[in-house]
């Protein structure tokens, strides 16, 4: 479980200012959740994710991973091999010249033997449906597979928790739908604990728990279909809703009287016909 206890978060602008990106954020995660934080940027969500592994630590407050404090460095090393991290762009994540040498960098880090390590790449790899990519090349490949290469170095980890990044930020279209198809997978099949940050509505769609943030508060927190029921409080936040949930609203303000919540094409059609 990872617990963020009133946590406060304050950047140094100069030596006279601060900035605030998180203000007295709670929230527990618990193991196996699909938990997807979503905001603007600017919002803190990007902040908040450096903090459940020690990349950041916190100006007051506390952020336990399985009961280890984040700000206590004999237990960073632990931390981090509990919580791995996906970025957003998966360029600067990829540094071997093979994706099998990519996979294979961190559980040589773990200091495994390399018959253990065979297992973990080929494993990562069919996990994330890139198996049989191991010798390619990995700037030869679309962004979607790269951050699915991404993904498997986490993975060939072992971690209990994965954290990811605005991992789709940068993708088009069909490399986003591979990584969220990915990471449904991986928590869903594999009980992989999931911490999602996006700005894509859509992606939050399926999630256990949705947590909104704005201005480095927590604003909201409920199941996708609590949250983007809130339609205008959401845009007042200067955010999206998914398309159906939209639709749904328009048509409601039209007089047609839809009942229950609709966030898929499919709850769509299910309440028209």
């Amino acid at each position: 479980m990872i617990e963020v206890k009133n946590v406060i978060h304050q950047y140094k602008r100069d030596s006279e200012h601060q900035i605030m990106a998180l203000n007295d954020i709670s929230l527990t995660v618990q193991e196996g959740e699909f938990l997807v934080i979503i905001g603007h940027n600017g919002s803190g969500k990007s902040t908040l994710a450096k903090h459940f592994n020690s990349l950041l630590i916190p100006t007051s407050g506390e952020v336990l991973v399985d009961g280890m404090l984040t700000s206590d460095w004999d237990h960073v090393w632990d931390i981090r091999t509990r919580v791995g991290m996906v970025f957003q762009n998966p360029d600067n994540q990829l540094i071997a010249t093979t994706v099998e040498e990519d996979v294979a960098f961190g559980p040589e880090n773990l200091g495994l033997d390399p018959a253990t390590i065979r297992s973990r790449v080929d494993e990562a790899l069919d996990k994330v449906g890139m198996g049989g990519f191991q010798k390619r090349e990995p700037h030869y490949l679309s962004g979607g597979q790269k951050q699915r290469v991404a993904i498997a170095g986490v993975i060939a980890m072992r971690p209990e928790y994965m954290v990811l990044d605005e991992p789709t930020a940068m993708l088009d279209p069909k490399g986003r739908r591979e990584v969220m198809n990915t990471v449904r997978h991986l928590n869903k099949n594999e009980g992989l604990t999931i911490i999602h940050i996006t700005h894509y509505m859509e992606e939050a769609i399926g999630a256990d728990r949705v947590i909104v943030m704005e201005e480095g508060k927590k604003m909201l927190e409920g199941t996708p279909q609590e949250i983007f029921r809130q339609v205008e409080l959401l845009k007042h936040l200067r955010m999206d809703v998914p398309p159906m949930a939209e639709l749904a609203y328009r048509l409601q303000k039209k007089g047609l009287n839809i009942v229950g919540d609709v966030l898929t094409v499919d709850e769509m059609v299910s309440k028209l016909c």
